[in-house]
């Protein structure tokens, strides 16, 4: 009977989710914005937990628990790819980021024929020890990452990001760590040449020209104004040694927004010890301006940025009614232009004739075009806030790049704000030890008074 039981209220517990989340970081804990996005799931979800029998991951099984448990729509099941080796076929594609291996989850939704594979990696936050330059481990991403999954399998269309190539931009590799991160976040990222026939702009579309330094063509400009045209958005980087001078049709673009590149590069005074980092005063931290874009960022204090070797850009006159640009990142007042025309870089100290600031590195833009479309532009002075990885890790970066890519396709945020689980089990403290240094005395005087109670009354037997 007790068996029978024990059976009984084990199966209810798992289907329903009544265990309690004793870990001291709540792991298997769901946040109000997994069950917002579970409450209004469009279709079905199915999960295959991808573990050989008896090397399951005990928080992860739990949590997979939970979310069946909290959606119908949502179900899963354990199997191991050796035994099951027709997922690999079916769940494996030539764009796929992650290989399907065992100790991987496969998110998949057969009404959207949409999937997304989690590799374990996928679940650890790392961070960087400065003293050691190492990578550490900092919290688990469960919850996050599986919720990220279940809503891009799901959503109706996926955002894309093309990424033009053939005018020596940023390359495939260069860009690595930038795509991995929208498409992380449910972004469709994509590289083209506007020579490839197959390759069609649509107005949804945001088109990444990272660094070329080569100039785009007269067909290519006719078809880069059609596409802005009719409402397609753009996203520049100009490191300051591109050489924008010679590319005539490419500074025509940057100019129908606003973009007015300035030649040399941007180095901050030794005077504004917070405007750049370290003793590098190429390495500028610029002051994040609180825009449409920056508002949640600069608000939560989320705006630190590390922009390496930048180009400055000034703002135009505001004579063009159908444009409507302004400044997001800033220099500090005293930071000084050096010209590469004409200016010696074996020294970074001020010199006459440098031109003083402040200056923009980084500009957002909105073009009522004649079509009657809306075509937005966002511009940065340096392309290391996107495509470096240990700034990505050191700044907020990430989050930047995510508002910024959300502004140009006009999409809905996707950045889910749900917290990683810490890794580290925080240290004792005295409040920690208070309750069971308390308990240690009071249990043997407890002891001692029950005894007193008793024995006192038989003193005299």
């Amino acid at each position: 009977l007790l068996i029978g039981v024990n059976f009984l209220f084990g199966t209810l517990e798992k289907k329903n989710g009544w265990r309690v989340d004793c870990s001291f970081n709540g792991i298997t804990t769901q946040s109000d914005t997994t069950l917002q996005i579970l409450e209004q799931l469009p279709h079905p979800v199915h999960i295959y937990a991808l573990f050989p029998k008896g090397q399951e991951d005990g928080p992860l099984m739990e949590l997979l628990d939970r979310y069946a448990a909290a959606s119908p729509l949502v179900t899963w099941e354990q199997t191991d790819i050796t035994l099951n080796p027709g997922l690999l076929t079916r769940f494996q594609s030539d764009t796929s980021e992650t290989a399907v291996s065992n100790d991987s989850l496969i998110v998949s939704c057969e009404a959207t024929g949409r999937w997304k594979v989690l590799s374990p990696a996928d679940f650890v936050s790392l961070s960087l020890d400065y003293e050691a330059g190492t990578f550490t481990s900092a919290g688990y991403t469960y919850e996050s990452r599986i919720t990220s999954a279940i809503n891009y399998v799901t959503r109706p269309e996926i955002p894309r990001l093309l990424i033009l190539q053939g005018h020596g931009e940023l390359n495939e590799a260069e860009t690595a760590v930038f795509a991995e991160l929208l498409t992380a976040n449910n972004f469709d990222v994509q590289y083209i040449t506007l020579a490839d026939q197959n390759v069609t702009l649509e107005p949804e579309d945001t088109l990444a020209i990272l660094s070329p330094l080569r100039d785009i063509s007269d067909a290519e400009m006719a078809q880069l104004t059609e596409f802005a045209g009719l409402g397609g958005s753009f996203l520049f980087t100009c490191d300051y040694t591109d050489p924008i001078d010679e590319m005539p049709n490419y500074q025509a673009l940057l100019r129908s927004y606003g973009f007015l590149p300035k030649d040399g590069l941007v180095i901050a005074s030794g005077e504004e010890r917070g405007s750049y980092y370290s003793d590098m005063r190429i390495a500028l931290i610029p002051t994040m301006v609180s825009t449409d874009v920056t508002f949640d960022l600069v608000a939560a204090g989320a705006d630190t940025l590390l922009m390496v070797g930048s180009r400055g850009f000034a703002l135009p006159d505001q004579s063009d009614r159908n444009l409507d640009v302004s400044s997001v990142l800033n220099t500090g007042y005293k930071a000084y232009l050096r010209s590469l025309k004409n200016g010696d870089l074996t020294s970074l100290e001020q010199q006459d004739g440098d031109e003083l600031g402040p200056f923009s590195l980084g500009l957002q833009a909105r073009r009522v075009t004649t079509e009657g479309y809306v075509s937005r532009a966002f511009v940065l002075g340096s392309s290391t806030v996107l495509t470096d990885s240990q700034i990505h890790a050191m700044t907020d970066s990430q989050e930047f790049t995510l508002r910024v890519v959300e502004f140009l396709l006009n999409a809905e945020p996707i950045d889910l704000g749900i917290m990683a689980k810490s890794a580290l089990r925080p240290q004792l403290s005295v409040e920690s030890v208070t309750l069971g240094s308390v308990l240690l005395v009071l249990l043997p005087l407890g002891v001692l008074a029950a005894a007193f109670a008793v024995l006192w009354p038989r003193r005299n037997k």
